[in-house]
């Protein structure tokens, strides 16, 4: 089979939906889908990003960030506005997406506008070493990655022997993110930390990565210490159900809340990953929450 004719870069990664792809080897004007990973890991590597999905961000210090730097909000990250980055004419289109079934949905139509780079594994740092080859800021990124990975192997001689819970308290149910071979980034950043789950948080299953517990279920988040997180994107912490679940009985039993170990951490580092700053701001969380408590 010859090979694909490009007079830009040729992107033949394995986490590159429709690969081999054909992108310019240096975008002027990028426009993100998603408001965490792409936007995150792009600013840090200095792409010149023109749009992305700024409305109802949780994240309001990268929302700043990318306000302060003149980028044009496409609406909300679930409903993007087609007439709005067909205007701003990219010429390139850029999203973290964590997996082929979504890319699958969304690729036919961008990939008519601009050259469309959908990411599809969950490896946020292999993200970054993709991302900085467009602006050739390989060995700066890496020099931040050793100053992170020196903190993670820090806290990780640290943490005590004991057993955390997260949930995730929605309008609608409970979400458990699992500590799986496939975990969202901030379960991952846990794991490589060397916190403990619980049983029933804890899986070898490649295909699972969270549940979705029903109320009697939530007894078996029986750590010692329990993290929760409220709000969001689907603005969970404004109708009141989180106050309701927290003065629930079957809440009220468990044992992190019996003996003060429970925190709410916040939504915006917890499920609007994007990136370095995060994973340290989760890392700040463990400290706190696990290694410094009593």
């Amino acid at each position: 089979m010859p090979a694909l004719a490009c007079d830009g870069r040729l992107l033949e990664d394995e986490g590159v939906y429709a690969g081999p792809l054909c992108v310019p080897s240096a975008p002027q004007r990028v426009v993100v889908l998603d408001a965490s990973f792409g936007l995150g890991i792009g600013m840090d590597v200095g792409l010149p990003i023109i749009g992305a999905p700024l409305d109802r961000m949780s994240d309001d210090g990268l929302k700043s960030r990318a306000e302060a730097a003149d980028v044009t909000s496409i609406g909300f990250v679930t409903e993007p506005s087609l007439e709005t980055i067909v205007a701003l004419q990219p010429d390139m289109i850029l999203a973290f997406v964590g997996s082929e079934s979504m890319a699958s949905g969304v690729y036919p139509q961008l990939s008519q506008l601009a050259p469309t780079l959908l990411y599809t594994d969950i490896d946020w740092r292999a993200f970054y070493s993709l991302l900085a080859e467009f602006t050739g800021r390989e060995d700066e990124i890496a020099e931040k990655m050793q100053a992170y990975d020196a903190r993670l192997a820090d806290i990780r001689d640290r943490m005590p022997d004991k057993t955390v819970s997260v949930l995730r308290i929605t309008s609608w149910d409970f979400q458990v993110y699992l500590d799986a071979p496939q975990s969202y980034a901030p379960f991952e950043v846990m794991k490589q930390a060397g916190v403990t789950r619980t049983e029933y948080e804890t899986t070898d299953d490649p295909s699972l990565s969270m549940k979705r517990p029903d109320w009697e279920e939530l007894a078996e988040l029986d750590g010692d210490v329990l993290l929760y997180i409220v709000g969001g994107t689907n603005d969970s912490d404004k109708d009141g159900r989180h106050e309701e679940v927290l003065s629930n009985p079957l809440w009220q039993m468990l044992p992190a809340v019996q003996s003060g170990n429970v925190h709410r951490v916040d939504a915006a580092t917890w499920m609007e990953f994007s990136g370095l700053a995060s994973a340290n701001r989760v890392l700040d969380d463990l400290e706190k929450y696990v290694i410094d408590a009593p």
